[in-house]
């Protein structure tokens, strides 16, 4: 089991930026939520990628999400819309 997995309330946040800058290519669709959980353990322990546990899924597929959404900019978007709504 996942440590620190976020609330149903944490994800319903998250998953409208996801689907918005998510791109149609015929694929399977990875657990997003997964990988997010993935991605925020990386941030808060500082870990390299290589560390991350094997319960989030291959280290390299969660690297190359963060990186497309990085690209995407879904980190900003984040960051821009929890400023406006002062919650931050």
């Amino acid at each position: 089991m996942a440590r620190n997995l976020m609330s149903d309330e944490e994800w319903a946040f998250f998953e409208r930026f996801i689907l918005a800058v998510r791109a149609p290519n015929g694929r399977k669709p990875t657990n997003h939520r997964l990988v997010l959980d993935g991605i925020f353990w990386i941030a808060r322990t500082g870990a390299p990628w290589r560390d991350l546990p094997e319960e989030f899924g291959k280290w390299s597929s969660v690297y190359r999400q963060f990186r497309r959404w990085t690209l995407a900019g879904l980190w900003e978007d984040i960051m821009e819309t929890l400023n406006q709504s002062g919650a931050v």
